[in-house]
């Protein structure tokens, strides 16, 4: 028995058709917004943390933590910058999704509206020899 091929929905047709930049800007969006993301990012600031305080030999970021501080304004610029990229991109899946519902309803609406013809034409059928079996059934 052979297996069916899976049909070309219009989700995996847009996966294709995304460039290299766009599947890296979702893998970083899907990255940094996980929480094994948030679990990684609070162990990494403990340890730096812990390392810069209690280090008995070398501290290359003592407290306040000005190194720190600069990598997490660095981070949130660009978190920034992908988070609107990933919004900016769902806007444009979303429009897409949404003319692809509208293709799509146009297209069921006009099957249904020709399946109701068909319906009609055969109720008109059905009276039509109704008719002319009680016309027969009167006459014998």
């Amino acid at each position: 028995m052979n297996s069916p091929i899976p049909q070309l929905n219009w989700h995996r047709a847009h996966k294709a058709s995304l460039s290299p930049g766009d599947r890296a800007a979702d893998a970083m969006r899907n990255g940094m917004g996980s929480w094994a993301f948030v679990f990684c990012f609070v162990i990494f600031m403990a340890g730096w943390a812990t390392v810069n305080t209690v280090a008995v030999f070398h501290h290359w970021d003592k407290y306040p933590f000005i190194l720190l501080n600069l990598f997490l304004s660095m981070l949130a610029a660009l978190q920034g910058a992908i988070l609107l990229i990933a919004a900016k991109r769902m806007d444009g899946i979303s429009a897409a999704m949404a003319e692809h519902d509208y293709k799509t309803n146009v297209e069921a609406k006009k099957e249904v509206e020709e399946l109701m013809a068909i319906n009609r034409r055969q109720l008109n059928r059905i009276e039509e020899l109704i008719k002319l079996l009680e016309s027969k059934n009167h006459s014998h």
